[in-house]
């Protein structure tokens, strides 16, 4: 017996793009487009009416902007949702909203940087990820307090240095992470599957929430105690070490596990520079992107974090890390945080003679 094709309803006000965004997935064998809406009026009668898996939804749209209407949604109907926004700098902000308010993915509108085939790509492995995750992970983990955590038991070691790794879900997974570290904390790197443009104002939205810096790399930044650095979407990013400076490299390259960023770039360059200083952490997202490259850090002799399954928006990443005897630890995501800033990678412990 055939498995049922997941069932996509597309909601955007231009007739131009929804027959763009259909013709992408009209060849997907597990993909089936079962209606188009050109405002969120529409997309409402036809969800009840269709019952589809996975809504794509434009931001800006005539009678109802997209983040008014996914607040609605995911009150009385919580769906699977990829948001597919424009470039402008505005809509590139509220699309990252959306992430926080539910929406799973991202992806920018077609047109611009994106050619059809590399569109056609995009699209349906995010709606293959929006179909495989759990809607209300996030919210029904336990809520973390609203301040920083205190660093433990010492200082941090001066070569410490933590690696985030995430996709789908992970927006918002790293924010509560990060939200959690003290202005004190080792440098961080992270890989977070996104694109273009979207990456940037990620990063502004955790610079404006967190104690901690955060900022879009560039090539060469160093990587500094209280400074989260973001690899740019569509640029792989990896950690150097001259001396007892650590800084990063951000270039292009062949993609790795369909992915660029690459978690497992990251990672392979993490365990190569930091070795043992390093701590990584594989959270939710879709995929084996990072298995390999946090098996490399503990290799290394890095101490490896994974998110459980039950915080997960999708468990895909951390389950293939698991499997591969990559990981030290499994903890929920509110555990995290407390567990980097205990590890022995991120203080000086004073022994005690007795």
């Amino acid at each position: 017996m055939l498995n049922r094709k997941t069932r996509v309803l597309i909601v955007d006000d231009s007739a131009i793009v929804r027959k763009i965004l259909t013709e992408a997935l009209a060849g997907e064998p597990d993909l089936e487009v079962v209606g188009t809406a050109p405002d969120p009026y529409v997309a409402r009668d036809k969800i009840l009416s269709l019952q589809p898996d996975v809504l794509t939804l434009d931001i800006e749209m005539p009678r109802m902007d997209g983040l008014t209407f996914l607040k609605k949604l995911m009150h009385f109907h919580a769906m699977p949702v990829v948001v597919i926004s424009s470039l402008a700098q505005t809509s590139c902000r509220a699309a990252v909203e959306a992430l926080e308010y539910g929406a799973v993915e991202v992806l920018a509108k077609p047109g611009g940087p994106y050619s059809v085939g590399e569109l056609r790509h995009s699209l349906a492995s995010k709606i293959r990820a929006a179909a495989n995750s759990r809607v209300g992970a996030m919210a029904a983990a336990a809520p973390f307090p609203a301040r920083p955590l205190v660093p433990v038991d010492g200082a941090p070691a001066p070569d410490a240095v933590f690696a985030i790794g995430a996709s789908t879900g992970g927006t918002e997974a790293i924010a509560s992470l990060l939200k959690r570290l003290p202005k004190s904390s080792p440098g961080i790197v992270i890989a977070q599957h996104i694109p273009p443009e979207f990456s940037r104002a990620f990063a502004g939205r955790l610079n404006d929430i967190c104690a901690i810096d955060v900022k879009e790399a560039a090539d060469g930044d160093t990587v500094r105690p209280g400074l989260a650095l973001v690899a740019p979407g569509d640029l792989h990013m990896l950690l150097r070490r001259n001396g007892g400076r650590y800084f990063v490299n951000v270039k292009t390259g062949p993609r790795v596990c369909y992915q660029r960023p690459s978690v497992d770039v990251l990672f392979c360059s993490v365990a190569e520079a930091a070795g043992a200083a390093a701590v990584g952490v594989i959270l939710t997202g879709m995929g084996s992107d990072g298995a390999q490259g946090l098996l490399k850090m503990h290799v290394a002799g890095a101490y490896t974090l994974a998110q459980d399954e039950a915080t997960c928006v999708v468990f895909g990443m951390p389950r293939e890390a698991i499997e591969l005897a990559a990981v030290d630890q499994v903890l929920p995501l509110p555990a995290i945080p407390g567990a980097l800033l205990g590890s022995r990678r991120f203080v000086r412990r004073a022994v005690t003679v007795g």
